[in-house]
């Protein structure tokens, strides 16, 4: 509890929903970090066999990126959503809209957990044809989205209200971002159901028997790419709103923060064709003309940057800090006490350096065309998601989870383990994982059946060292979510100490800028509308045009079509 911050208590039927909007995807998340583990010891050649305990490879890779990557983070953020919403504005959230959101989100999950248990979904967490799953998997997830969009609208009538009686001033920031956030996913996830509920749930269903892969790989791209920063903007609401509070600083500049905030409506969705430079039947001019715009979605996160570490240092030298570097010792890297969410942020911060740098290399085409579908790309995807995105989140969630059940977290002399361990599991992780795709390792294969398994022709004895850097990384970090979730699942059956209530870390600005054109979203709606019909309207519609023959289903264990 942050005892110098106003303390809201929120209605039992909300404090309820976002407990069970936390409380379900983290039990979840244990099956996920599970399959984690297990995908590490299939690639480095420890388990040389198609399955364990009755899940098989591509299955768990399956289970391990839907519950992290997308039931986790998005029920995550809704939750934070609502939280944010309830606290900044002081104004209550409409319950059956909450509920209702909720219901569709848990049914949804349900579904689609259903047919990857059942192992009739090994398809990669994406909706990547020609990979096929069974119809209850792409339901289920568009459950999980319409119920995160009906979240998202249950909060536009209280922005409004508190619009309308402050005229003239400017929404709190983390309601700005939280907005920006569910603005940016509900763009994402229009293409992505057209694609799922007119081209791949007929094509499950069997209705139509094959499916346009270059139409629905764009669409699903449309939608992967700002993904990525529905992922990230509930982390750099925490950034901005309570980073620099939890530093003992201020934020630098409140009109960078709102200004990054707006930049990724304009910049996040018109990038998604960067994904698909080897991808047929796209003309180079657009291909060329969003990579030229992913560069321009780097910006906000420089501006971030340098934002951030001159709060740090702001706050450092308050603190008695002195010299060109030497401040940065005067920074709560270990504290036990209400300022512990600190490591779980500054180490995603640290690692999204090096995730952005990696990012820049996929963006550029030539290099691209030396990491495409290698082992780098998930060294980078972790540098990123599991940087910044997991390490504030599950702090964020055990701070939440305490406050709404009235009790304190528990083992704090472990809790600052956590986030250092995951950052010394993920560095390993990612640097074995990006020089073995330097060097040709591929993604997504079972190493341990071919490339490192000496009795196969494919045997490359020389990546073996890489493999194992990667293992090593990936136990690392499988022992800190150990001692993760002994510390959230302790607290969470403690007993109750105070009345719940919620107070999250606010930062004040230091420089609070009075700048029009940051204050309304709407403009930068228009810019973001015009952006995508000038990225995507062109090749969406000489794609649709070009007559390309359909594909029928293929199986992850085959690059055969099973279709007969």
């Amino acid at each position: 509890m942050f005892k110098d911050e106003k303390q809201v208590v929120f209605e039992d039927g909300l404090k309820n929903v976002i407990l069970v909007e936390l409380l379900f995807p983290t039990v979840l998340l244990v099956f996920g970090i599970y399959h984690g583990f297990m995908q590490v010891l299939y690639r480095s050649g420890l388990i040389q066999r198609q399955a364990v305990g009755g899940i098989e490879y591509y299955q768990g890779l399956t289970l391990h990126g839907v519950i992290n990557a997308v039931v986790f983070t998005t029920f995550f953020a809704v939750a934070f959503g609502h939280a944010l919403i309830r606290y900044y504005l002081e104004k209550e959230i409409c319950i059956k809209a909450a509920v209702s959101s909720l219901v569709l989100m848990l049914i949804g999950t349900l579904l689609a957990a259903w047919a990857m248990f059942a192992g009739k979904a090994s398809v990669l967490y994406t909706f990547y044809p020609p990979l096929k799953a069974h119809p209850l998997f792409y339901i289920g997830l568009v459950f999980l989205v319409v119920g995160s969009w009906i979240a998202f609208f249950s909060w536009v009538p209280p922005y409004l209200q508190w619009r309308k009686e402050n005229p003239g001033e400017k929404i709190p920031m983390g309601v700005l971002g939280i907005m920006a956030t569910f603005i940016v996913w509900f763009i994402a996830t229009l293409p992505v159901a057209v694609e799922v509920i007119f081209m791949l749930i007929p094509w499950s269903l069997g209705w139509v028997p094959t499916v346009n892969v270059v139409l629905a790989r764009t669409l699903f791209w449309f939608f992967g790419h700002p993904l990525v920063y529905f992922w990230l903007l509930p982390s750099y609401i925490m950034f901005y709103v309570m980073l620099p509070k939890v530093a003992g600083a201020k934020l630098y500049s409140d009109f960078a923060g709102r200004f990054a905030f707006l930049m990724f409506i304009v910049f996040s969705a018109p990038v998604g064709l960067h994904h698909q430079y080897t991808e047929p039947g796209i003309k180079e001019t657009w291909k060329m003309l969003q990579g030229l715009l992913t560069f321009a979605v780097a910006l906000p996160s420089f501006i971030t940057a340098f934002t951030l570490a001159a709060s740090l240092e702001y706050g450092a030298r308050q603190n008695g800090g002195t010299g060109l570097f030497s401040w940065w010792r005067k920074l709560p890297y270990t504290n036990e006490e209400d300022r512990w969410l600190f490591s779980y942020m500054f180490c995603g911060l640290f690692l999204f350096v090096f995730g952005g740098i990696t990012g820049i290399i996929n963006a550029s085409y030539g290099m691209n065309q030396v990491v495409h579908n290698t082992a780098w790309m998930p060294g980078h995807f972790h540098m990123t998601v599991a940087g910044p995105v997991f390490l504030s989140f599950i702090g964020m969630t055990l701070i939440l989870v305490s406050q709404l059940l009235g009790k304190e977290v528990k083992l704090k002399l472990f809790i600052n383990w956590v986030p250092y361990m995951w950052t010394i599991g993920i560095f390993l992780f990612s640097i074995g994982l990006s020089y073995g795709g330097v060097h040709g390792e591929p993604r997504r294969t079972n190493l341990g059946l071919t490339y490192l398994n000496p009795s196969s022709p494919l045997f490359r004895p020389d990546w073996q060292i890489q493999t194992a850097v990667t293992a090593i990384g990936g136990g690392i970090m499988t022992m800190a979510m150990v001692i993760y979730f002994v510390i959230f699942f302790t607290t969470l059956f403690s007993k109750k100490v105070h009345e719940p209530r919620v107070s999250f870390p606010t930062s004040e600005p230091l420089h609070d800028e009075n700048i029009s054109w940051v204050k309304n979203i709407r403009p930068w709606l228009v810019a973001a509308v015009l952006a995508l019909i000038v990225a995507y309207g062109p090749p969406l519609y000489e794609i649709y045009q070009a007559g390309i023959t359909g594909s029928p289903a293929f199986g992850p264990d085959s690059p055969v079509s099973k279709e007969k």
